[in-house]
């Protein structure tokens, strides 16, 4: 990942060149994390990371996270443009939207639909650690 380490990234033009939704790009890396972007549309899976929290910044749209609690009682954060919300590792939790672009951080390697899921994967889910951006 050399050229991202090179140049600057401008976000508007990264999330023009790519029309996936679910299938996050890798913008940047700091440290042990990825700062990826992504297209939002639709329900993703419900999902955990087991041993890290997730960080959300939306770009663009609504972006709402179904959270699960251990008892199994669930409740909606609400995010719009401007918003961040930090998932915290080992939250059950499912992403939904009307159509958003978002970006978040997470540890390198980290996959887009955790480290378990449920059900089976529907055709908007890329169950991804990133894609470069090209």
């Amino acid at each position: 990942m050399d050229a991202i380490a090179k140049k600057p990234v401008n976000i508007t033009e990264a999330l023009a060149s790519f029309d996936d939704v679910y299938s996050p790009r890798i913008v940047a890396r700091m440290n042990d994390y990825d700062v990826r972007i992504a297209h939002t549309l639709g329900d993703h899976v419900w999902h955990v990371h087991e041993d890290t929290d997730e960080f959300f910044l939306v770009l663009e749209g609504r972006f709402d996270i179904a959270l699960r609690a251990a008892d199994g009682t669930e409740s909606t954060v609400e995010l719009r443009k401007g918003d961040t919300f930090v998932v915290p590792k080992g939250t059950e939790h499912r992403p939904t939207s009307t159509g958003a672009s978002i970006l978040m951080f997470e540890p390198s390697g980290t996959r887009s639909t955790g480290d378990r899921h449920e059900g089976e994967l529907p055709d908007n889910v890329d169950s991804t650690t990133g894609h470069e951006l090209t």
